[in-house]
Order: structure tokens, then sequence, then C-alpha cells
């Protein structure tokens, strides 16, 4: 049985948001459009739909790591500011970016929330796996049709 550890992340969290994209539950709020992913970038992202490969990227890692809580996770989308002529240090990523895409990811019901942190539920497990699945077979078939 294929799961999300099976498949390369970069291309899984791709084809995630392009199935998240359809769900009426997961959309970009006001503000996404003009605010930063945190105090250690410059300007937000260029991608119109960076919010759905956010939220792609936070179900996979709650998959990997949940339960899991807001605090850890802006810690693993930090990154270093550049501070200058000083050397350059470590800044947590924004978390309202976070909550906001776990609650509609929650509402979904792809994730639960319990006393221990955010978890992946088991549709939420069986939507992840499916996507795998299919991530799975396209790289087979490329694979197939170069011989």
């Amino acid at each position: 049985m294929t799961t999300v550890y099976d498949v390369p992340a970069e291309v899984f969290i791709t084809t995630l948001a392009g199935e998240l994209k359809k769900r009426p539950e997961i959309k970009p709020p006001d503000w996404a459009a003009y605010v930063k992913t945190g105090v250690h970038k410059e300007n937000p992202p260029e991608d119109p739909d960076w919010w759905f490969t956010r939220a792609a990227a936070v179900l996979r890692r709650v998959y990997i790591d949940g339960p899991i809580g807001i605090e850890r996770m802006r810690t693993f989308y930090g990154g270093k500011k550049d501070r200058g002529s000083r050397p350059g240090a470590f800044r947590k990523g924004g978390g309202s970016i976070l909550r906001k895409s776990l609650q509609q990811l929650e509402s979904a019901g792809l994730v639960q929330h319990d006393k221990t942190g955010r978890k992946i539920s088991p549709q939420g497990a069986s939507f992840l796996d499916g996507v795998a699945r299919t991530v799975q077979t396209s790289e087979e078939s490329a694979k197939g049709s170069k011989r």
C-alpha cells in the first residue's frame, strides 16, 4: 500500500495542493494576497495559489509529525533573517497562516484537534494515501514511457 512516505515530497505537495483547491472549505483569506509568510521574508509570495501549497505542506507535515502544534510548525516554516551587516539570525514563520490553514483543514475533516495537538484524521489519512497512490502511478507511467 502506498503512503505519503513512499513518494517525493515536492511532487506530492504540488498534487495535493491541486486537490485541496477543489475543496470549498479551503480558501485563502482576504489578507493572503499581501501578507508575508514570516518576519524573515522581505516580500509576500509571488505565486497566487500559495495558500493551497502551504495548506498541502502543512497537511503533509501533520501526517508525518502529528500530533503537532502551531509553535513547532512555526519553527519548521521559519528561516534566516537578513540583518544587514550583522550575522543572520533564525526567525519563526508566521503563526496566523498556519493557524488559519489548520482550522480550514479541520473544517474539511482532514485534521483532528485534541489536547496533545493536531493530528491527521482517519478520513485525512485515507485522502492523503489516495493522493500518494495517484502520484506513484503517474511517476511509474512516466518512467515506463521513457523506456
